[in-house]
């Protein structure tokens, strides 16, 4: 077997820290015990090992490269320093671990709360213009007998004598490899690196409390089914009494009984008798302000006057442009009415002696129907333009 390292890991002499990384990396895969149990491959294992532990040091590898022995009196596996499972884990994870890692520390007793949600279902006129609601809200708020801080008044905090403040204990096992040394939480003090002897008894020590407070929402103009309005810092109070979360508020639009909303657009459908379709009329129909309780003080238009001109027909629609929904980043949607015109179900013998009348009148006794052909899409008549050619 060589001990040129440069060979054992299959790199040139000109090679990076990362070629030379790359190459141990592969070969330790390749290599190791869990996956080739044969002592060659064990052998072998070690040997590679120890060739990144020389070139992977810069001054263990300049001192091979101006003569020096791979091993340079400082044995493997027990012979010296030799190398240690951090240079492994070093090598596969970029120092991320191993017995000389520095730990994370003990965990933070102040958090942030999470955010919280609650529905409010409101009309389609305080969708549509606004409105101020207030709310009842049950969630987690700092305890006021220890400010947050979870201890009974009067006392602190203590380090934890276990871990010593650090939140973390280490652990060690021993392996063909040597020592394994990880860092785990410290299950007395939870990772916090202290204790609180003496808890608070409002709080048992959490920092924080549940409590029903009122909130006022301001609702904007335009909003819709689903949109959420944010109250910054509203929400959970975090443990150890941290900083608040958010509180959104998500909007449920009641139905309305004469308006549908379409995005901005309202949409309405008005029924007008026979007679009112033929002969003409003017409509008075309420706006969507009329059902705001300040419309009439206010000068706001609540009625509006639509004109069904002679001869209008079931389905016809008149657009009224500005009358719909405000947008939340302005402008406001269009009002579109359809005209249903009823046809009389039940008459009288004098009013069917009068529309058989009017029937003769326009020779309409008999009428033969006005068939026409169904509406054809864009493909069918360039289709029927094909076929004719």
């Amino acid at each position: 077997m060589s001990h040129d390292p440069y060979e054992l890991l299959g790199v040139d002499r000109e090679a990076d820290a990362d070629t030379i990384k790359k190459a141990y990396r592969k070969l330790a895969r390749q290599l190791h015990p869990d996956v080739n149990p044969d002592p060659e491959s064990q052998e072998r294992f070690k040997q590679v090992t120890a060739a990144y532990e020389v070139l992977s040091d810069p001054q263990k590898r300049a001192a091979f490269d101006r003569g020096g022995d791979m091993f340079g009196g400082a044995g493997f596996g027990g012979q010296g320093a030799g190398f240690s499972f951090t240079d492994i884990m070093d090598a596969f994870f970029g120092g991320a671990g191993g017995g000389q890692q520095a730990g994370r520390g003990p965990r933070p007793r102040v958090r942030r709360g999470q955010d919280a949600l609650i529905r409010l279902e409101v009309e389609l006129a305080e969708a549509a213009f606004g409105v101020s609601r207030e709310l009842k809200v049950d969630t987690a708020v700092r305890c006021s007998t220890c400010s947050g801080e979870g201890t009974a008044p009067g006392t602190h905090p203590v380090p934890c004598e276990t871990c010593h403040g650090m939140g973390e204990v280490a652990h060690v096992q021993r392996s063909f490899l040597g020592e394994i040394r990880t860092l785990r939480p410290c299950a007395a003090c939870r990772g916090f690196g202290t204790i609180i002897p003496d808890p608070c008894r409002e709080c048992a020590g959490d920092g924080r409390v549940r409590s029903r407070r009122t909130l006022t929402v301001k609702i904007p103009a335009g909003v819709d089914n689903g949109t959420r309005v944010q109250l910054s810092e509203q929400g959970e109070v975090g443990p150890g009494g941290g900083p608040a979360g958010d509180l959104y508020v998500e909007i449920h639009v009641a139905p309305h009984e004469m308006f549908e909303r379409h995005g901005n657009d309202l949409h309405c459908t008005v029924s007008v008798p026979m007679t009112a379709a033929a002969l003409g009329t003017t409509l008075h129909l309420p706006t969507l302000e009329a059902d705001l309780e300040s419309g009439a003080d206010s000068g706001v238009e609540t009625s509006f006057e639509l004109g069904v001109p002679p001869g209008t027909q079931s389905g016809h629609q008149v657009v009224l442009r500005g009358r719909g929904v405000p947008g939340l980043r302005g402008g406001r949607g269009d009002l579109a009415v359809t005209v249903a015109v009823e046809t009389p179900s039940r008459l009288d013998p004098r009013q069917e002696e009068l529309l058989r009348e009017l029937a003769a009148i326009r020779g309409e006794e008999q009428p033969t129907g006005d068939v026409r052909p169904p509406h054809k899409s864009v493909f069918g008549r360039l289709r029927d333009a094909f076929t004719a050619h």
